[in-house]
């Protein structure tokens, strides 16, 4: 099991704030930025198999830039736990994807999950999702990080 409270595999999110400003720079589209920041944070933090967004066309999310294996390609609000992200507007950590009632399983080696809105100008854009083979791999100071990061993608991005 993935141990959260070890500080060796808990990365600095600052510098990796710092490294994010230093990848964006100069650039502004959002394909490009959802590209790259897909496949930093998959990079980047350790025990992962999926990270990526799933976009909100209408009532349901669709599948945007990603790192990993072939995903579900749409996600009805409130199914999931993208669904529930996007219906609730607000991050959600799951230590165990199969005790998370409707859980989608997109990839049966994932076992723990955080899902992040992205919302910009006040409307939901979309989620970040990163899934692991870990059950309880995300903690408390990996959920502030992300937020932080998404912060800075969002900051650098056009929508």
């Amino acid at each position: 099991m993935f141990n959260t409270t070890d500080p060796s595999r808990s990365p600095n999110y600052h510098e990796l704030d710092r490294q994010l400003a230093s990848l964006f720079e100069g650039e502004r589209n959002f394909i490009a930025n959802a590209a790259q920041f897909s496949a930093f944070i998959y990079q980047t933090l350790a025990a992962l198999n999926w990270a990526g967004f799933y976009l909100v066309r209408n009532e349901e999310l669709i599948l945007g830039p990603f790192q990993g294996k072939v995903a579900c390609v749409r996600i009805p609000f409130g199914r999931g736990v993208c669904g529930t992200v996007a219906a609730m507007q607000k991050t959600l950590r799951v230590d165990d994807v199969h005790l998370f009632p409707g859980h989608i399983a997109c990839d049966s080696a994932s076992n723990s999950e955080i899902v992040l809105p992205i919302i910009a100008a006040g409307k939901l854009i979309g989620v970040f999702d990163i899934d692991s083979p870990e059950t309880h791999r995300f903690s408390d100071a990996d959920e502030a990080g992300l937020q932080m990061l998404i912060a800075r993608f969002v900051k650098a991005t056009d929508f």
